[in-house]
This record gives C-alpha cells, sequence and structure tokens, in this order.
C-alpha cells in the first residue's frame, strides 16, 4: 500500500468511523443521563450523579451545577489526608489515641460501648477503620484531628485539583448545627451536654435549622468534584501504592449502605463505597467492580431535600447503580 493510500485510509478511518462511533456512544450516555433523570422523581428530592468508567475514561455528570451535602461521605476525603500524614512521617498508623467521656459524639457505636469502661486508648488505624467501616462519628473527629482539621484537608484537596468539594466541621459540629445548636469547630461537648443543648432548642428553631441545613456551603461537594477525588485515589495520584490498597480495602469492607449502590447488583459484585445520611440527605458513592473485563465503574449518587423515608431514597440510589452498571457491562 502506497504512503498516499494509507493516509487516505487513515483519515477515512479516523475522521469518519470514530467518530460515528464516539456519537452512538454519547447517544447511549445521553439515554442513560434520561434513565437517571427518570429515577431521580422516586428520590423525593435532587439527585446529583457522577460518573466515569476509570479503563475508557467515558464519563456522565448529572446535576453537577448543584452541590450536596456529603454527610459521611466526607469522611474519604479525612481518611486521604490522614494516611498523607503518615507518608510524610507525620505520624503512625499504630500511634495509639487515648478516649476519654468527650471523645463520645452522636452517631457513634463502637467507641461509646468501648469508653463504658476507662483507660481506652486506640491506633489511628483502628480509627481511621471506625470510620470508615462503621461510620462512626467519634472516630471520625479523632481522625479529623490527626489529620490536621479541616484547612489541611482543604489544602491538600486543592492542591491536586479536586474543586468543589470542601470539609468543614467535625462531625458533632455539623449534626449540632444541623439540630440548631450554636457550636463551633474548636468547642467540645459531652454527650450529656450534648442532649442537654438539643433539649434547649424549640422545635420551630430546629426545623429551621433541618430547612436551611442543604443549603449550607459547608462539607458539600458536586458529583464531579467527588467523582474525580475518588478516580485519584484509584489510580494512586493522591497515596502510595501500599496506602491506596489499604484505603480501598477497607472501602470494600464498608459495611453500611447495603440497600443503596449494592442493593440491585448481582450478588457478590464488589464495590468500595462510603456512604451518608443526614435529614432529607442520601448518599453513597464508590467504585464498582463490573465483571470479566468490563472494567470499573465509580459511581456517585446523592440525594438531597427528600422528605420521603430513607429507604425510599435508598431504592432510587440502588436503581440508579443497577442502570450505571448495565450500560458499561454492555456498552
Amino acid at each position: 500500500m502506497s504512503t498516499y493510500i494509507r493516509i487516505l485510509f487513515f483519515f477515512f478511518f479516523f475522521g469518519c468511523i470514530l467518530p460515528n462511533q464516539i456519537n452512538a456512544q454519547d447517544q447511549k450516555l445521553d439515554r442513560l443521563r434520561g434513565e437517571i433523570a427518570r429515577l431521580e422523581k422516586i428520590s423525593g428530592g435532587t439527585v446529583g450523579v457522577g460518573i466515569i468508567h476509570l479503563e475508557s475514561g467515558r464519563e456522565l455528570m448529572f446535576n453537577d451545577e448543584h452541590s450536596f451535602p456529603m454527610a459521611s461521605s466526607y469522611k474519604i476525603p479525612i481518611a486521604v489526608q490522614l494516611l498523607k500524614r503518615v507518608e510524610a512521617g507525620e505520624m503512625r498508623l499504630d500511634s495509639l489515641v487515648n478516649l476519654t467521656l468527650k471523645d463520645v459524639h452522636p452517631g457513634s457505636g463502637t467507641i461509646s460501648r468501648l469508653l463504658n469502661d476507662p483507660g481506652v486508648a486506640l491506633s489511628a488505624l483502628n480509627l481511621m477503620e471506625l470510620m470508615m467501616l462503621i461510620s462512626d462519628n467519634s472516630a471520625t473527629d479523632l481522625c479529623m484531628r490527626l489529620a490536621g482539621g479541616p484547612d489541611d484537608i482543604n489544602n491538600m484537596m486543592k492542591k491536586n485539583g479536586v474543586e468543589g468539594i470542601t470539609v468543614d466541621r467535625p462531625t458533632v459540629v455539623l449534626i449540632a448545627n444541623y439540630l440548631g445548636i450554636e457550636m463551633s469547630a474548636d468547642e467540645t461537648m459531652s454527650m450529656e451536654e450534648f442532649d442537654e443543648a438539643v433539649d434547649a432548642i424549640s422545635r420551630e428553631d430546629r426545623e429551621k435549622a433541618m430547612a436551611a441545613f442543604s443549603k449550607d456551603p459547608r462539607d458539600q461537594s458536586t458529583p464531579q468534584a467527588m467523582a474525580k477525588l475518588l478516580q485519584l485515589i484509584w489510580e494512586g495520584k493522591l497515596l502510595n501504592k501500599k496506602n491506596t490498597e489499604l484505603l480501598l480495602d477497607i472501602m470494600y469492607r464498608c459495611e453500611t449502605g447495603d440497600a443503596r449502590l449494592k442493593g440491585m447488583l448481582p450478588p457478590n459484585t464488589r464495590v468500595a463505597h462510603k456512604t451518608g445520611t443526614i435529614g432529607g440527605t442520601t448518599n453513597d458513592v464508590g467504585i464498582i467492580n463490573l465483571p470479566g473485563d468490563s472494567g470499573h465503574v465509580i459511581t456517585v449518587v446523592f440525594v438531597k431535600e427528600s422528605e420521603l423515608s430513607v429507604s425510599q431514597r435508598e431504592q432510587a440510589i440502588a436503581h440508579i447503580a443497577r442502570a450505571v452498571y448495565d450500560y458499561f457491562l454492555f456498552n
């Protein structure tokens, strides 16, 4: 074949056929977008979705002009920054942290049970696993402290090009603000003091605070920002190989939200994920392993401002995740 013919063939193949293939893929993604728009209605609120197929780079963002309360899904950037401090030699995962009654915060299980006895100490790794596996809020606030606090977490994300996501408050402050309690990030409360503060808030003030919560720009993310953060983790661009594998392993073992991303997927589908729930917000964000050589797909689903039950919102998340799974399995 002459050079001239080869050039003609090149321009014909890459200039004509591939764009048609790309357009066909775009049209199918538009159909997926339409399906997500249909499923948004069963959530009872506003849904934000971020999708990236890691092997092909195909992506879809739905309602990305919105920011969504991350709730406990904000524990992912906390874990990343904690591990970055470990890599920098600023702390060790086997370092022990002494716990006191002031460290017990709302939304905690294991730690509150442990502190029935005095003299409890857990390692940084123990705390990170409790934060990520069962979403223990006491462990989370200790991990945030170990990570250097919100400023260090946000600076890490900006340095790595993650825009549109911000971590601002410990969980105890976030929950207090949601309930209408004025509390700053550097304040501490025992559970007894917290309960007394909640009882002092009028029903009217509490309802106003809850209604305003989703409009508060703190501790929010766009779907694209969370999807990008997960992509950087997966690609090993934030942490070294050992800590990337550690974090993903913990996320694969997440014990919350079985009815969300995983809810309608085939049995034994592996999903590295983290959930979040507060008020009218229900989230699940993660990486779904597709069968065979179909690859892996980041799937971020946020739901906000829904008055339906959590189980109904979870159903919407599960349907969206299944639509994403089927699309990238067969296209």
